[in-house]
């Protein structure tokens, strides 16, 4: 698909002098990536290596007041665009348009809808971003002290401290900022009399950070007085030396009230973990225990509110890889083996003919749990289709993706597409809204294509598939190229039994056709003992998983 778009081109027309300019500067740019550095003294290099810093930051201020123009002419909507924010995401590809914004409106001169010339909130520090004298990562760390002053503070109290904040700025280094923000906050507010509930409850906050590449993730927080007494009192009766160890099979598990007291004292001379590590195991028994009783409910979003795992055949018989959650967490495949007596395994198997019935025409207008099982089992079914969109199975809705249900969409799997609520309400026919269709053939037939519908008369957006679910397979792609160029073609162990993922609807052997069947079974209802796995004949693809799920039993 191209990515190209349509622009007139009239050579007579005098060219503004804004883009000769930026002409002009790429000219220069090209040569000082090039210039021979080697005749400047070691000042001469220093200074010309600071001076290009200053020039990043001015050019970031010349950003904003483009960006300013931008919205006063409205360019957002006539590119298809709902907000600002959008368009600098996907027409000026600025990688956090949220925090931009935030230091637009500090250090920018804004442009309101009358016309009218804002000033800047914080002039003092846009005086020294405009000159350069202090980066990008200077006015963020300034601009978090600053909003953490309190609400009540006084108005010419607040003046001074912008002053300050911006004199350190332009000494210190950003961890500096912020220590020596810290301690200016002390100094305001000595006492903590000035933040009170509203101030409280405005910087409640609970973040599950994205994950690191070893699968691990940080939590971040800021608690009420509230929560923060509850989460106290939780610790204090789970998060015991000895209790909930998972290291330890004998470890008691639940709250030290219910323990043996001897088998605890026993754990507990066993327990080498950190206080720190001891808390995170006693949340992680609690949130274990609050799933098994249910306390979550039946069904969320029409998929059952317990642990919905995908994984690999292949990384399952070898033992290694990546799993996939349907709340878009990685769980390496030693850990899904050593849960499967915990969570309730459900094998879905691509194929011709099927057990469930996927295709339900106008029968149904909303997905059902089959259907929305087999989205999520299919390779690219752990997201949200829009491009560039990350929310995963758990917080999507069912897309007609290729025809709306109210203009005669069907019900059918392979029209179906998974779609965040934000994304499925922007679809439609009006400008700033999306229209989609399901690729029906090519390497990604079956897939969700989305295209941004820009007004009357503009040039078109381009098509876009969301291409996040395909980057595993695209870096084994890579990985087998760069050791055929290595070493040779050669047939390692194993290759030659592996199924063809080349297209991105493969999911196993014998795997054919564009309609996606399922056929599902529940394999165990846990805890059960592994003889329910030979209750019946399993063909190949259940038996290889039943022997791995009872070899770890």
């Amino acid at each position: 698909m191209s990515d190209t778009t349509h622009v007139d081109d009239d050579s007579t027309a005098p060219r503004p002098r804004a883009v000769e300019l930026v002409a002009e500067l790429h000219a220069i740019l090209d040569e000082l990536q090039t210039v021979d550095l080697s005749p400047c003294t070691d000042a001469e290099l220093t200074e010309v290596a600071a001076a290009t810093e200053r020039a990043i930051t001015r050019l970031t201020v010349a950003g904003d007041r483009q960006i300013d123009h931008a919205e006063a002419r409205d360019l957002p909507r006539t590119t298809g665009c709902r907000t600002l924010t959008q368009f600098m995401t996907h027409r000026l590809r600025i990688s956090n348009p949220m925090r931009r914004r935030k230091q637009m409106d500090a250090t920018a001169t804004r442009t309101s809808l009358g016309g009218e010339k804002l000033p800047p909130e914080h002039p003092c520090l846009a005086e020294a971003f405009a000159q350069g004298t202090v980066g990008t990562a200077h006015v963020q760390a300034t601009l978090d002290v600053l909003d953490r002053i309190p609400n009540a503070v006084d108005h010419d109290i607040k003046v001074a401290a912008e002053r300050q904040m911006a004199e350190i700025a332009e000494a210190h280094t950003p961890a500096d900022i912020t220590q020596l923000g810290a301690r200016l906050l002390a100094y305001l507010d000595p006492d903590g009399t000035l933040a009170d509930d509203t101030e409280r409850k405005r910087r409640r906050n609970l973040w599950i950070n994205r994950q690191r590449a070893d699968g691990t993730a940080k939590m971040t927080a800021n608690l009420t007085p509230e929560l923060a007494a509850r989460v106290t009192m939780l610790l204090a009766v789970w998060a015991t030396p000895g209790m909930n160890n998972p290291n330890d099979p004998d470890s008691p598990t639940g709250s030290v009230e219910d323990a043996d007291p001897e088998a605890l004292v026993a754990a507990a001379e066993r327990d080498d973990r950190t206080p720190a590590q001891i808390n995170h195991d006693a949340l992680n028994a609690l949130l274990k225990a609050v799933l098994d009783d249910g306390l979550l409910g039946k069904s969320h979003r029409g998929l059952p509110v317990q642990l919905i795992i995908k994984a690999d055949l292949d990384d399952l018989i070898r033992e290694a890889g990546l799993a996939t959650t349907a709340t878009g967490t990685l769980l390496p495949i030693p850990d899904l083996i050593e849960m499967a007596g915990e969570v309730q395994p459900w094998l879905a198997i691509f194929k011709d003919a099927t057990a469930v019935p996927l295709h339900f025409g106008r029968g149904k207008r909303l997905a059902t749990r089959e259907q929305r099982l087999v989205s999520f089992a299919r390779p690219d079914g752990e997201v949200c289709s829009a491009p560039g969109c990350g929310q995963p199975a758990t917080h999507v809705d069912m897309h007609h993706a290729q025809r709306d249900w109210a203009k005669g969409g069907l019900t059918d799997i392979d029209d179906l597409a998974p779609a965040c609520p934000r994304h499925n309400r922007m679809v439609g026919e009006k400008p700033g809204q999306y229209t989609t269709h399901i690729e029906r053939s090519g390497p990604d037939e079956g897939r969700c294509v989305w295209r941004l519908n820009a007004e009357p008369g503009a040039p078109p957006n381009p098509e876009h598939l969301n291409r996040r679910p395909d980057l595993p397979r695209r870096f084994a792609h890579h990985l087998n190229t760069v050791r055929d160029e290595i070493h040779g073609p050669t047939s390692r162990s194993g290759d030659q039994s592996r199924p063809d993922r080349s297209r991105p609807d493969a999911v196993g052997d014998g795997d054919s056709g564009r309609r996606l069947e399922l056929a599902y079974r529940q394999l165990v209802h846990p805890p059960a003992p592994p003889k329910h796995f030979t209750t019946q004949p399993l063909r190949p693809v259940e038996a290889a998983l039943a022997r791995i799920l009872a070899d770890h039993r």
